[in-house]
């Protein structure tokens, strides 16, 4: 009886909505990891598939973001199996070390740590399909889902990274820069700040520049801190809006590929080689316009492509680093205080890192904004429900980001010419999409919220008071009727 039901039931199951789009969900993830994995082999270098299977055995590119991504993992469970599964991958690591100090196996690349995390995940996988059904093992199939998806971003972000060097010969820095000086060349202002500050404030910022990534980590699991015991996912959190930010903003570098200020008008990273602690130095002057990063901003001139490297990301349209950092400022403004000015912290140094690190020019950060809360909308109006309100809002924001490009690239000598108009303009395009986010997810938080609370129970209408009988007059010789009369005559019945 019990496996004809469910024999039954499982047909059910996979025609529902939302486990087709699931499904239909992962199909695109593994043809587009699939088609990167090809692009990186066509080029010699090994893809993301083929660098996260390594990781199993191998020391890992970032041992930290494995354990996040376990951490991330384990919000689908109880405090016990969270133990358990911690001590095991730390068991398994410390294994990892004696193995590699027995056969005197020298690490010169990556991190001695971080292989149990990832065996950690794998192996929760297979527990939910073999030794879990129904709910259960789609809960821990989705926290496991979650813990690989973080990884497995961060390696197509490194494989996108690498072939926008290989197909795109030219940049179009100067077209940017030309355009930047509308906002008076905020990267040339803040360079030379950042210069004055000296190792201290360099190796601050670049901490946290650095660190994006686990203060994306620490906000997504104050948000799904209760899963493990509602046993669902919230309908919206970060960790969504980071994939799509790491997704979809490669594509951008595409068609817009720059390098930025340090690298097209300075002497590469190698300027800040005196004073980084820990940052790797990679000299560009060779293929750099001019020297004049940050003291001398560009003149107003004639903009046209220029040849670069094939090793130079061209990661610099829009900001995703400020695309990043304004979701984590977004989703903690609903968390508690100290959540809510770490979050604006991580903002302000990560704008200031981006432009005074010369990784970015300020018309950049401009795009990244826009960027950042069109792919919000979007990701809440799934959830909440598309209405004419969130279409209308995504349209606009999409329209002023192909808008802010196509300004950029055929109108930057007269945003130069003009900066008392376009900069007041580029800004009120920025402030724009931000008035429309605000009020749109405003109105829609106040809906559900009404949907959620429970109607008021309703009032009973007051009765209105009976009329008293009227006396009536007994004729002469009559006994007068008795209220009571009645009630003998039925008590004799």
């Amino acid at each position: 009886m019990s496996s004809r039901t469910d024999g039954e039931s499982a047909p059910s199951v996979w025609r529902r909505p939302r486990t087709i789009l699931w499904a239909a969900a992962g199909v695109v993830t593994l043809g587009f990891l699939v088609a990167l994995e090809v692009a990186a082999r066509h080029y010699g270098v090994p893809g993301p598939i083929t660098n996260q299977a390594r990781e199993v055995i191998l020391p890992p590119k970032s041992g930290g973001l494995l354990y996040a991504s376990m951490a991330l993992m384990m919000v689908v469970l109880t405090w016990r199996q969270r133990f358990v599964a911690l001590a095991t991958a730390i068991g398994i690591d410390l294994a990892f070390l004696l193995v590699r100090w027995a056969t005197d196996t020298k690490i010169t690349e990556g991190h001695p740590f971080g292989n149990g995390a990832l065996l950690v995940m794998l192996g929760c996988a297979v527990v939910a399909v073999t030794r879990r059904t129904g709910r259960e093992r789609a809960l821990l199939l989705k926290g496991v889902g979650l813990g690989l998806l973080l990884m497995t971003g961060r390696k197509t972000g490194d494989t996108w990274l690498l072939i926008t060097a290989k197909t795109r010969p030219t940049v179009l820095d100067e077209y940017v820069a030309t355009a930047d000086q509308a906002l008076g060349n905020p990267s040339w202002l803040v360079g030379r700040i950042v210069e004055a500050t000296g190792p201290i404030g360099f190796n601050t910022l670049d901490f946290v520049y650095g660190q994006l990534p686990v203060a994306a980590v620490i906000v997504a699991l104050y948000q799904l801190r209760h899963v493990a015991v509602e046993r669902r996912f919230p309908r919206h959190h970060l960790v969504r809006s980071f994939l799509m930010i790491g997704l979809l903003g490669p594509a951008v570098y595409m068609i817009y590929p720059v390098v930025g200020p340090i690298f097209a008008f300075g002497t590469g990273t190698e300027h800040w080689a005196s004073v980084s602690l820990w940052a790797d130095a990679w000299p560009t002057r060779q293929w750099a316009v001019a020297e004049i990063w940050p003291t001398t901003p560009p003149p107003i001139g004639t903009p046209h492509p220029i040849p670069f490297d094939e090793a130079t990301p061209r990661n610099c349209m829009p900001s995703l680093h400020t695309a990043w950092a304004a979701a984590i400022f977004i989703h903690t403004r609903k968390g508690s205080r100290v959540l809510r000015h770490a979050g604006t912290f991580w903002l302000v140094a990560t704008l200031c890192a981006t432009l005074g690190f010369g990784y970015h020019y300020g018309v950049d950060l401009v795009a990244g904004v826009v960027f950042v809360l069109t792919i919000e909308a979007a990701l809440r109006a799934l959830d909440h429900g598309w209405d004419r309100s969130g279409t209308r809002l995504v349209a606009y924001g999409a329209t002023v980001f192909a808008l802010l490009l196509v300004s950029y690239r055929y109108l930057p000598t007269e945003m130069a010419r003009l900066p008392w108009l376009f900069g007041p303009l580029l800004i009120l395009a920025m402030a724009s999409v931000i008035y429309g986010y605000v009020r749109t997810t405003a109105r829609w938080e106040t809906e559900a919220e009404a949907e959620v609370l429970p109607a008021p129970p309703a009032v009973p209408a007051a009765r209105a008071p009976e009329p008293e009988p009227e006396p009536v007059e007994a004729a002469p010789g009559e006994t007068p009727p008795s209220a009571s009369a009645p009630d003998v005559v039925d008590a004799g019945r």
